[in-house]
């Protein structure tokens, strides 16, 4: 659903001799969950923005469905870090303002943006405004604005970084449960080895200072899983150390994480 042929890209001033990826190639089967995990600076948001269409690569392309991404399309969701809803409309408006940009109309409108919300845990909160919703409520109405497009690919930046233990545990499960009721396909990044184990089918473990993807990991385990399992416990621990691995192979990092034992 998802390639990355051969794909450099670098940003403008950057070194040449550094860009951020060079020759990256992986692929995403249809409905496949694919996690991209690395620490700050790896080049994951970089990688989501250039699936997304928002970034054009240098060399190589990206193809999505068999088609080269040259723009942002509606066949690709985009969930931020931040809910960035517009805040001069009500949840129900968030969801609808994408659905009438595809030409939707009259009552449908409603009816198709009350079901997102609705999903989301949402309904009775339809007609209010983002600064009157908690932080998990804002995220829970970006996600119902993407989803109400019906898009064949999720990419989410760290969606649930920024919320609390609890909230974020929640909608963890809730995304689960929408993607396997839709089957998406899904490019998620994360910094969180534990969102990985739970979430992924498969996870790109990458390297520091945009060196590219350090490991490929599967993660054949069977759902729904449970956070304290011990088969995703240890699927936790495998990628711990491979993160670990991944920021010894940049020298800087090495010799900080020899000091610190």
């Amino acid at each position: 659903m998802i390639r990355f042929e051969d794909v450099s890209f670098g940003y403008a001033g950057q070194d040449r001799k550094n860009p951020v990826f060079a020759g990256l190639g992986f692929a995403v089967a249809r409905g496949e969950w694919v996690c991209v995990l690395g620490g700050s600076g790896c080049g994951k948001t970089t990688l989501l923005g250039l699936a997304a269409g928002f970034l054009r690569p240098g060399q190589g392309r990206v193809l999505c469905g068999g088609r080269e991404v040259r723009a942002p399309g509606p066949d690709r969701g985009v969930v931020f870090q931040e809910p960035t809803l517009f805040p001069w409309l009500t949840v129900r408006g968030n969801v609808e303002f994408g659905l009438r940009r595809r030409g939707l109309r009259g009552a449908a409108v409603r009816r198709a943006a009350l079901a997102e919300i609705a999903r989301m845990g949402l309904a009775a909160h339809a007609e209010a405004y983002p600064h009157a919703l908690s932080g998990g409520m804002r995220q829970r109405a970006a996600i119902a604005r993407v989803l109400a497009l019906s898009p064949s690919v999720l990419l989410l930046d760290e969606p649930f970084s920024a919320l609390d233990i609890p909230t974020r545990e929640r909608l963890q499960d809730e995304l689960a449960a929408i993607w396997a009721a839709t089957g998406a396909t899904i490019l998620y990044v994360t910094h969180s080895v534990e969102e990985a184990a739970l979430l992924g089918d498969r996870v790109l473990v990458l390297a520091p200072c945009g060196k590219g993807i350090f490991r490929e990991v599967p993660v054949a385990l069977p759902r729904p899983r449970r956070r304290l399992a011990g088969d995703v416990l240890a699927v936790e621990a495998q990628l711990r150390e491979l993160m670990r691995a991944s920021l010894a192979t940049d020298p800087v990092t090495k010799e900080a994480l020899c000091n610190c034992g």
